[in-house]
């Protein structure tokens, strides 16, 4: 247990944390209700957030400002600090890219946190952790990357099966008491809800399955025509289908519509675009990415295809949900570019069955 009064001063409360999950959506997600359960804890404290930039849409609205008081825009955090470490990889020694960490780290370390929380455990969040120049960074006893504990101050013993339960278990140390997975209140744009009310409009479409079949690595990937004949079934229920996809992903996304019958309509936007359209879907389905994640934290009922990923460290947490995984997938993190073989064996027809049942209707 960590000593909260801080810098060992009785008069001292705890009053200015830093979290540091710096990507990716998935991740910052699974991050979200630890850091809601201590603003619960904390409702008067400076809660801060160093992530990519990329991902500061899930804490912050874009024309919101970074800091601040708290609003609808930027519901759970007073302090949004951002980098941008694929950008500055590629140009290390540049002088802008040196004026830009510069930056970077007198915006965090101008809070003066008392307490950083790494709960991302690799060596370049420890190392940005360590340079916010808080009174104590507190991380993973065994962290993701060995190198990152050399940063920590104070070490945790994480407890639970699920990520989230391990992020909770790092706060609790914090707090020193056991703390509930709050469901985490995400960004609210009004721009985006508006646009996204007239993108389904125009298109006739009400109620709507959400598929997402892309996913950081193609070992992770149900096949896309599967996806398509899942939008064929749909459509004979009265349910549209709408496929996410990303920027590089208009191929897969493709493949889906034409495997459906060009039933399916795609959509690729902003993340507070995708968070208004996650909203209104009746249920998600997808494998283990950032966007499955988002649709559980939105409490929207999930189908998750699972292959060499494990459910119960990375499943869909605190929804209606249910987890398609065949009993021949590995548990492995290698990034491999092709379909894992189990996958393959879950069927259609599964698939069906368990979306038609989260949707409350019978499958013939």
């Amino acid at each position: 247990m960590i000593d909260r009064s801080a810098n060992n001063s009785p008069s001292r409360k705890l009053d200015r944390l830093l979290i540091v999950r710096l990507g990716a959506m998935g991740d910052v997600i699974h991050a979200l209700p630890a850091a809601a359960a201590l603003r619960q804890c904390y409702p008067n404290a400076t809660l801060g957030w160093l992530i990519e930039e990329r991902w500061a849409e899930l804490l912050c609205t874009l024309p919101m400002a970074r800091c601040g008081a708290r609003s609808e825009q930027r519901p759970l955090v007073d302090n949004v600090h951002t980098v941008n470490t694929r950008k500055w990889r590629s140009h290390l020694l540049s002088l802008e890219t040196i004026e830009q960490v510069a930056a970077a780290l007198s915006d965090v370390r101008s809070k003066n946190y008392q307490i950083a929380l790494d709960f991302q455990g690799a060596a370049k969040s420890a190392l940005f952790a360590a340079w916010a120049g808080a009174d104590t960074v507190v991380g993973a006893m065994q962290p993701r990357e060995n190198v990152a504990s050399m940063f920590y101050g104070h070490r945790v013993m994480s407890r639970g099966a699920h990520v989230i339960e391990q992020n909770l278990s790092m706060a609790e140390n914090v707090v020193g008491h056991s703390l509930p997975a709050l469901i985490p209140t995400l960004p609210r744009d009004s721009g985006s809800e508006a646009r996204v009310c007239e993108w389904l409009k125009e298109r006739g479409i009400q109620d709507f399955v959400l598929m997402n079949p892309g996913t950081g690595w193609g070992a992770k990937r149900w096949p896309a025509d599967r996806y398509g004949q899942m939008a064929k079934l749909f459509l004979g229920n009265r349910l549209r289908t709408v496929v996410n996809h990303g920027p590089g992903e208009e191929d897969l996304a493709q493949e889906v519509k034409m495997s459906g019958g060009a039933t399916a309509e795609l959509f690729c936007a902003s993340i507070s675009d995708l968070v208004a359209l996650t909203r209104r879907a009746r249920l998600f389905i997808g494998g283990d990415t950032g966007p499955l994640h988002l649709a559980a934290a939105l409490q929207v009922p999930v189908l998750a295809i699972y292959g060499p990923t494990d459910p119960a460290r990375t499943g869909p947490y605190g929804t209606r949900s249910m987890v398609l995984r065949s009993p021949t997938s590995i548990t492995s993190r290698k990034r491999h570019r092709e379909t894992e073989a189990g996958l393959f064996s879950i069927s259609v027809r599964q698939a069906a069955e368990a979306a038609f049942a989260l949707l409350g209707k019978s499958y013939a």
